[in-house]
């Protein structure tokens, strides 16, 4: 997305506290072509799927609470138990709304979205340990349900539909009109656009749908990385992402790292700009895959203990 690209640019060229080693880019290139690994399919396991609307009304609901999995320094991570599974994290989530979907749960009623009570929503995600900022997620959902209501005739698939197979359309009118996507920093003056959940939203329509109906996208390699706090971890252990002293002693520490705060910011555009050197040096060497595949993989590689060595960066927020 060129306004993100754009925006993060200024945050890579005027960075403090955190810088980017492009031998590490390389390496990290060199590893990634040599086995191209197989970019992991839509997970249907544990993903609601049923060809209809119902099926955009659970991903809406997915990336609208889809942040902040880690535990409260003192408390137990939150999971649940899915086909005797235990689940943690954003597989969690996912598995938590597809078993609501399958126990009859009437997400896809957006009335229920639009006025959802702390209860329903407990019972919905109900595990163990502790979920934090779940005011924050209810908060998301009716302003999710209130939104398709007075502007969609309570349907996403008109959303959807009205953005004319554009993926990038679709994650600048979530970023525009919903607070919970309006996922955007101040650095130095100038406002820096990341749109993390709004992207990855239109990612998970297009791997849902396998790219067709609602999920043929035209425009869907345009999408940036989506800056978490899961890819500035492996970054961090392959050497990409190197922070300074204050900052490593900060994030290693478990300090809470403050939405907004430069450092945070920079954590964010350097992890989308690694992820563009990247993939030019991956294009260098025949392989062109784009920027939110090369985030599939990290991330993939970021659930392996492997690549946990390095905490990540903490910091309590509805954006990731």
């Amino acid at each position: 997305m060129k306004q993100v690209i754009e925006s993060i640019r200024y945050v890579v060229e005027n960075a403090r506290h955190v810088s980017i080693n492009t031998q590490s880019i390389k390496t990290l290139a060199a590893h990634i072509a040599k086995e191209i690994p197989n970019i992991p399919g839509w997970d249907y396991t544990y993903h609601y799927f049923n060809e209809t609307e119902k099926t955009l009304f659970y991903l809406f609901v997915l990336d609208t609470i889809n942040f902040c999995f880690w535990p409260p320094p003192g408390h137990e991570r939150w999971t649940i138990t899915y086909h005797g599974k235990e689940l943690s994290g954003y597989y969690g989530l996912a598995a938590a709304l597809k078993r609501a979907f399958e126990k009859g749960h009437p997400l896809h009623e957006v009335e229920r979205l639009a006025s959802m009570k702390m209860q329903e929503l407990q019972e919905i995600l109900s595990g163990n340990g502790q979920l934090q900022l779940m005011e924050k997620r209810l908060e998301a959902i009716r302003e999710l349900g209130n939104y398709l209501l007075a502007k969609w005739q309570g349907s996403p698939a008109l959303l959807v539909d009205a953005c004319k197979g554009s993926a990038v359309q679709l994650a600048l009118t979530l970023g525009r009109d919903l607070t919970s996507f309006a996922d955007f920093s101040t650095y130095k003056g100038r406002k820096v656009y990341f749109y993390k959940r709004a992207q990855i939203l239109a990612a998970d329509i297009h791997a849902s749908f396998a790219g067709k109906k609602w999920g043929e996208f035209h425009d869907i390699e345009q999408l940036t990385a989506f800056a978490d706090y899961k890819l500035p971890q492996v970054f961090r252990h392959v050497g990409v992402l190197q922070y300074d002293s204050e900052l490593t002693r900060k994030v290693d520490g478990k300090e809470l790292i403050p939405h907004g705060s430069p450092e945070e910011v920079e954590i964010r555009a350097h992890t989308i700009w690694a992820v563009e050197l990247l993939r030019d040096e991956l294009r260098r060497m025949g392989n062109d895959i784009p920027a939110f595949e090369i985030d599939c993989i990290l991330w993939h590689m970021g659930q392996k203990d492997t690549y946990r060595k390095k905490p990540y960066h903490m910091t309590p927020t509805i954006f990731y």
